[in-house]
């Protein structure tokens, strides 16, 4: 692997111990503008001020606390806060196994790569193999960075990946949604939608999208930044329709022009 390890681990499976590499799976793209003053275009600071005089408080003075009813406070120190953090560990520890693809994905949320470390290459690929060939993905609780963590082991192209996963509390049911409402679908609208469906069906191809609204950004400033002046257009916003029906006829008038095969 080319990519530059973050954190270093040991895969533990029952007695089975694999030293591995903890590699980031994404990369923020995001564009980060400075903060800076009209008049002279220098960076500006961000300061903790008391609203009312408006005075700057020392950062010895700040303190933590969480709003348990209004303007009512409970105060936690740092020496305090430092004794709830989970102590230091570099265990992996896969406590389950579960059927591939069992996991929702509402639960998944960052992904990185495991790669081999030291001699444990044999290992590694082996259990790697094991996943695949078996459908499987392992449930995984770690400690990074004070951190306590709870993921999915699974496996991409040979290699191990680990998917972190929400808290419980974090992900919401469907069920908590207002009950559908309205009148019945006809059979038209149904076939209809059954239509468009087989009409728009293609492969998956993640290279097809791109964040657009940060290309726009970046050709503007680039632009910019040789002296033009160049001109924004307004991002047309589309039209809504009155019902199902119109939405899908029209999708279907637009996707044959496009070449678009229909079928009946």
């Amino acid at each position: 692997m080319g990519a530059r390890a973050i954190w270093k681990g040991v895969l533990t499976i029952a007695s089975e111990k694999v030293p591995v590499k903890l590699y980031s799976a994404v990369q923020d793209r995001g564009i980060h503008f400075h903060i800076l003053e009209a008049a002279t275009q220098r960076p500006v600071k961000q300061q903790i001020v008391n609203p009312e005089p408006g005075d700057q408080i020392p950062a010895d003075q700040i303190q933590k606390g969480l709003e348990v009813e209004p303007g009512t406070f409970v105060v936690l120190k740092q020496d305090e806060l430092a004794k709830l953090v989970p102590p230091p560990d570099r265990g992996i520890r896969v406590t389950r196994f579960v059927p591939s693809e069992r996991i929702d994905p509402q639960w998944f949320e960052r992904p990185y790569y495991l790669g081999p470390d030291e001699d444990a290459s044999d290992a590694y690929f082996a259990l790697a193999k094991a996943l695949g060939d078996n459908s499987r993905e392992g449930i995984a609780t770690w400690v990074m960075r004070n951190k306590q963590y709870t993921g999915a082991l699974r496996v991409r192209d040979g290699y191990l990946m680990l998917v972190t996963l929400r808290k419980a509390e974090e992900v919401l049911s469907a069920k908590e949604l207002p009950a559908p409402a309205g009148r019945p679908l006809d059979d038209r609208e149904i076939r209809m939608a059954e239509q468009l469906v087989s009409v728009l069906e293609a492969p998956f191809k993640a290279e097809d999208f791109h964040d657009e609204y940060r290309d726009r950004v970046m050709r503007f400033i680039e632009a910019k930044a040789k002296g033009g002046a160049p001109k924004l257009k307004v991002v047309n916003q589309k039209k809504s329709t009155t019902s199902l029906l119109d939405a899908l006829t029209a999708s279907l008038k637009r996707t044959k022009r496009g070449g678009g095969k229909a079928v009946a």
